[in-house]
């Protein structure tokens, strides 16, 4: 995309947040958005809707100011899920038509004229963007028509063409890619490199967001922007992350020194005051009375040091755990190799579609690819429960856990490992301290994915074979990637569903299997 002339988003001190008298969901955010398009990306429930929301003036700021030149308008992502919505539901222009059947009929209601406006035509517009956006509908019923019974590229051609005939200066679309199969994907990306004006837009999927031309990252409270494009942004992490593990280390020494320190001085004060002692008893009764004023002195210096002591130990302990959550928010999952010693070739389960049927053995790594409704998921489904292994492990999208802590749901798959092991391969998922005995309904999205990770990975015995669907569909960037380096340590058979090339080359799956819309296989 090439640069636009001047910039149309303007962000200054913007506070935004669901109560002013709780601290802000973000902060001091400040930016001025230029280029034609923008990815913006930061870990789910990290505020990035809640930004496009003002942006579309849809939510105010607490404090600072938001200016747009010129209108918006957004995608609604669950227009593109809703299989109940119609095209012209899509289109957003349901209401219209409806008024206009009705003064066509009669009506006289200054509410239908109202809601017509200048838009006598819209039918027309309407017909001629069905026309160019998806050119194999029969006009005739096609604005009634249900988006369920759409392909997914005409699905979204007719959404962005839908977006673009409001004519804003500023596009908004909210995780645009998710739940789009391969060819809604590639109708979604000639669209957006087709765009005439600005676009904002949310995503994790790094395929989409390496055609932005820069990237906004919201994180830690408020939010950066990175004039480089994704290139730019990915060398920023590096960077930060290896900073982060620079100051562990230093916060590490520190504390040791401070550890040291306080507990030579207890030492010596411990030496100091039975030294007072013995030299106060040696002293005349005469001299005893007078030395009482030089002892509390010398018991009030002692006293102060250790003081200082102790609040050198208190502020490097609080510096570590500085240190070690802006690691945590840049660290991957580093885990130890899963080996369930399943012999190469040994058949572990069968897909089966009519006539057709293809064996996952041990060592085999699968994509499974195909579009929307044809069936991928009922046939792992099938295949799963069908296996001549008991050892699968299913993960998708809906990332669901017993009740109970970190630490006891982990336990009920490897209950007999020993009690060392389980918290060492816990902090290796990046769950540590009291985040092992929190209850999991209280996680964050990322803790509560690590934790479904670890009940997969670290069950024992481990999965002969894992079937993931779609795994990547709800997962931000961080979650992404601890996904790709837990799975580089499992050596069993691997199935994955998923639309995401860039997910599936970083996974290094090379052997795919394509099931048609009518059920084929071709592999």
């Amino acid at each position: 995309m090439s640069a636009p002339t001047r910039p149309s988003v303007s962000l200054t001190d913007v506070a935004l947040g669901f109560d002013p008298d709780e601290p802000p969901l973000l902060a001091h955010v400040t930016a001025s958005l230029t280029a034609r398009s923008t990815g913006v990306v930061g870990r789910n429930g990290s505020g990035k809707s809640t930004l496009l929301a003002a942006i579309a003036g849809e939510w105010a700021p607490l404090s600072g100011a938001i200016t747009v030149d010129g209108t918006v308008a957004r995608l609604r992502q669950d227009l593109l899920q809703d299989t109940t919505a119609t095209v012209a539901d899509l289109l957003g222009i349901t209401r219209r038509l409806d008024a206009l059947r009705r003064i066509e009929a009669g009506s006289t209601e200054q509410a239908d004229y109202d809601a017509v406006g200048e838009d006598w035509d819209v039918e027309a517009r309407a017909e001629a963007l069905i026309t160019r956006a998806a050119p194999s509908l029969d006009l005739d019923g096609a604005l009634t028509r249900p988006t369920a019974t759409l392909s997914g590229g005409e699905l979204v051609r007719l959404a962005m063409g839908a977006l673009e005939l409001t004519n804003a200066r500023v596009g908004l679309l909210d995780e645009p890619t998710n739940n789009l199969d391969r060819d809604a994907r590639a109708a979604l990306a000639e669209q957006i490199a087709a765009w005439p004006r600005q676009l904002l837009v949310v995503s994790h999927d790094v395929g989409l967001l390496r055609t932005m031309d820069e990237i906004l990252e919201v994180h830690d409270g408020t939010a950066e922007l990175f004039g480089g494009g994704w290139d730019e942004f990915v060398e920023h992490r590096r960077l930060r992350a290896e900073a982060a593990r620079r100051d562990v280390d230093d916060a590490r020494r520190r504390l040791r020194s401070q550890r040291a320190e306080l507990s030579r001085m207890q030492e010596l004060t411990s030496r100091q005051a039975a030294k007072d002692r013995r030299h106060y008893r040696t002293l005349p009764k005469g001299p005893r009375m007078s030395d009482p004023t030089a002892k509390r002195a010398a018991e009030a210096r002692r006293a102060g040091r250790m003081k200082q002591a102790f609040a050198d130990r208190a502020e490097a302990v609080v510096e570590l755990d500085a240190a070690q959550r802006r690691l945590r928010d840049d660290d991957v999952i580093r885990i130890p190799e899963i080996d369930p010693h399943v012999a190469h070739g040994r058949l572990l389960l069968t897909l089966t579609s009519g006539e057709q049927t293809v064996g996952v053995a041990g060592g085999d790594r699968w994509a499974l690819t195909g579009p929307n409704g044809c069936g991928k998921t009922t046939m792992l489904r099938r295949a799963i429960e069908q296996a001549t292994t008991t050892r699968v492990g299913y993960l998708d999208q809906r990332l669901e856990l017993p009740t109970g802590t970190v630490h006891d749901v982990v336990r009920t798959v490897a209950p007999e490992r020993p009690a060392h092991d389980l918290y060492g391969l816990l902090a290796s998922f990046l769950l540590t301290g009291d985040a092992v005995h929190r209850d999991v309904s209280t996680l964050s999205g990322g803790e509560r994915f690590r934790v479904v990770l670890a009940r997969l990975l670290l069950a024992d015995p481990p999965p002969e074979v894992l079937v993931l669907d779609e795994p990547t569909n709800n997962l931000d960037l961080d979650s992404v990637d601890q996904l790709v380096a837990a799975l580089a340590a499992y050596r069993g058979a691997l199935i994955v569903v998923s639309h995401d090339e860039e997910v599936l080359s970083r996974m290094g799956i090379e052997r795919r299997i394509t099931m048609s819309a009518d059920g084929r296989l071709t592999y």
